[in-house]
């Protein structure tokens, strides 16, 4: 087998006798009440329960893309509203903004004080230059330097959360506190079939306790052309997972309204035999039944290389 293959796990069996899984991570980019909460209202009443991630605190700064955070009142108060019906709150990241060392303990501890937990899933925020193992410390090595180039140097030591000395470092925040991180996200439907180790332990990347990956679905354009019939049809049929990537705030609620094609969508996909859950619960299913995997380098370059080129396609993060 070449070196940028994968092993392609054995069929996961589902709780339930279910045939697939999916669930959304939603990052906070731009996000409201007025502008997701109808999203959520039909994901509710379809029974596809997902992840909503939030910021516990506002800035300290001006952010660069920024939305409503936990110091809002009546969006700390819907956000408690979606845990209490099974949704799961994430993290994405302490603030909207670049936040020092003692602001995202704070703001750890103030997720903790909101939700009565530490996050159990959380994804870097671009915006933010204490995010952990990002840009390029994502890759290694000829990855790297790939990286590099295809970014136009513009990512290049830019993000110092992982440095230990760093004032931004928190690296040990996130093992202590944080159970999965995300990381690479492909355009595919079967998040599974692209990165089968997941959830892994990369030792080159010890501050993080765990790796889940995603599929790109970054807008309403975005999702729904990645789950469009077809490939719902192909999802099932390969017994995978699918972990969608998206902001439910980019386009999938205009005037008040829902996208039409997002809601039949949704509907249809709520009418098959899924398991449709969080994704720390999905993650831990993984991890419960087939171990936590400890990447290998062969297994890092596959990997790496594998989201490049889908990078490259796509232009995604």
């Amino acid at each position: 087998m070449g070196e940028g293959c994968m092993v392609v796990p054995q069929h996961v069996a589902w709780p339930a006798g279910k045939t697939f899984a999916f669930t959304v991570f939603d990052d906070s980019d731009l996000a409201t009440v007025d502008n997701v909460k109808p999203v959520y209202d039909l994901l509710r009443d379809l029974g596809l329960i997902t992840t909503k991630s939030v910021w516990a605190m506002p800035a300290p700064d001006v952010p660069r893309i920024g939305g409503a955070t936990c110091d809002d009142p009546a969006y700390r108060s819907w956000t408690l509203e979606l845990q209490t019906s099974g949704f799961e709150i994430g993290s994405h990241g302490a603030t909207p903004g670049t936040t020092p060392r003692l602001l995202v303990g704070q703001s750890l501890d103030r997720f903790r004080e909101i939700y009565g937990h530490d996050p159990g899933t959380l994804a870097n925020h671009s915006g933010c230059l204490e995010s952990i193992y990002w840009g390029d410390a994502r890759v290694t090595g000829l990855a790297r330097a790939a990286y590099t180039v295809m970014t136009r140097f513009h990512r290049r030591g830019t993000f110092r959360g992982h440095i230990e000395g760093d004032p931004l470092f928190w690296g040990d925040f996130c093992r202590d506190r944080v159970r999965y991180v995300r990381n690479f996200t492909f355009n595919v439907v079967n998040t599974l079939a692209a990165c089968p180790v997941m959830p892994y332990h990369d030792p080159a990347r010890p501050y993080v306790r765990a790796w889940f990956a995603s599929s790109e679905g970054r807008d309403v354009n975005a999702y729904t052309a990645r789950l469009a019939e077809a490939a719902q049809d192909q999802l099932e049929a390969e017994g995978g997972a699918c972990i969608m990537y998206t902001h439910f705030a980019s386009g999938f609620v205009e005037d008040g309204r829902l996208s039409p094609r997002f809601r039949a969508l949704m509907e249809r996909l709520a009418r098959r035999n899924g398991w449709f859950v969080p994704v720390t619960p999905l993650l831990d299913h993984l991890a419960e039944t087939r171990g936590l995997t400890e990447l290998n380098p062969r297994d890092r370059r596959a990997l790496e290389w594998r989201w490049l080129r889908s990078k490259a396609r796509v232009g995604h993060s």
